[in-house]
């Protein structure tokens, strides 16, 4: 299945238009004997965007990746709203198998208000839009399966496990396969697809996992397109004792701040 129908899935589960008593995410979307982590937060996420009121967007999103999600086998979501004001709605979710947690997520949203104070952000990239699409599963043996979903460019890094001693990316993203639309779950699961900054630090193939991920997300006051790429730019901002915390920005085609994403990454070399 792709993304879109996944999230058309979800939206029917956690609403009850299906009658299915759980979801089920197939093996193509598989990294290692779990599922890829980034559909896995943007179906949660789509979850709890069904209880959120439409007048109020996605500010900030954080995630814990507890468990492995098998793939092929069912689990459900639980949604529970904390709060929700005048200005802001706050959110908690798990994904669920087998009675045990396999990801938790807490979701911020908020209105847009008429405000004095602006800020405009300075963090430009110096990337070349890419020619022609490239997928880093075209380039690796080790690549998981998920990533035949994804196009990803590479202008900056090298690949896992050379030993290199880098530990920054800078690339272009999108989807090999174009969605109807592009939202915040589609970007979601977008993000997570680059391997961690310091994985091509590695010297051969060894287990790489995201503990906590977060997102703070901002809205340009335009649209685009769900064929754009989306240029990326991670950098490592401390690593060791197994342990790396890596930091990004992502813009949209017109060069415009869209997100801020922080990891923490625990690496077993």
């Amino acid at each position: 299945m792709n993304i879109d129908e996944l999230i058309k899935l979800t939206k029917n589960y956690i609403n009850g238009a299906d009658n299915k008593p759980s979801l089920e995410i197939d093996s193509y979307w598989a990294q290692g004997r779990t599922v890829y982590g980034g559909i896995t937060a943007a179906l949660v996420y789509t979850a709890i965007k069904e209880k959120v009121s439409s007048d109020r967007v996605l500010r900030s999103f954080t995630c814990n990746f507890v468990g492995p999600l098998i793939p092929g086998q069912p689990f459900d979501i639980e949604v529970e709203v904390l709060r929700q004001g005048r200005n802001a709605t706050h959110t908690v979710a798990k994904a669920m198998q087998d009675g045990k947690v396999c990801l938790l997520m807490q979701a911020c949203f908020g209105v847009a208000r008429q405000s004095k104070v602006r800020v405009d952000n300075n963090d430009m990239h110096n990337l070349s839009v890419p020619i022609k699409a490239k997928q880093l599963s075209q380039t690796s043996k080790t690549a998981p399966k998920f990533l035949q979903h994804f196009d990803l460019v590479t202008q900056q890094g090298d690949v896992p496990f050379s030993a290199s001693d880098k530990s920054e990316i800078q690339g272009w993203m999108k989807f090999s396969k174009a969605p109807a639309k592009l939202t915040d779950a589609h970007i979601i699961a977008l993000i997570d697809a680059w391997p961690p900054a310091v994985l091509q630090m590695v010297h051969e193939p060894a287990p790489v996992s995201t503990m906590s991920w977060n997102i703070e997300f901002i809205y340009p006051h335009h649209a685009f397109s769900a064929t754009d790429w989306l240029a990326y730019k991670v950098h490592t901002r401390q690593a060791a004792d197994g342990y790396a915390h890596t930091e990004a920005n992502i813009w949209d085609a017109q060069g415009q701040l869209i997100a801020i994403s922080r990891q923490t990454v625990m690496v077993f070399d």
